[in-house]
């Protein structure tokens, strides 16, 4: 099962990315300048999994990506991948397993990471 994780960006504002089972990031989120509406878009997205659009993309230099559209709005963008069965990969892993993530919620002062 994936997980959404939200967390500060260096600038301050909240964003959240979604993890796969093996931790790895599918997506990310835009940016929000408050922590509750990052984590209420975060439960928005995780409800309407099944009925976003998958826009896919193909960069200049051959890679391949997508953005998560909700209502003609696009709320995230993905990690660049080598192909495009790739891609419908990250997909179908957000689509099937997307509704039933957690949310954890890293964006408070009180985590310390240490390299």
């Amino acid at each position: 099962m994936g997980s959404f994780v939200i967390s500060k960006r260096f600038s301050g504002d909240y964003k959240f990315e979604f993890t796969s089972r093996k931790g790895k990031t599918i997506f990310t989120s835009n940016a929000y300048e408050l922590r509750m509406d990052c984590e209420a878009d975060a439960e928005h997205i995780r409800s309407v999994f099944e009925t976003c659009s998958y826009v896919k993309f193909k960069t200049t230099k051959g890679k391949f990506f997508f953005r998560v559209v909700v209502d003609g709005v696009v709320k995230a963008t993905s990690r660049k991948y080598t192909t495009e069965l790739m891609v419908q990969k990250g997909i179908d892993e957000i689509v099937k397993y997307g509704s039933k993530a957690e949310i954890l919620d890293f964006s408070n002062d009180d985590f310390i990471f240490e390299d």
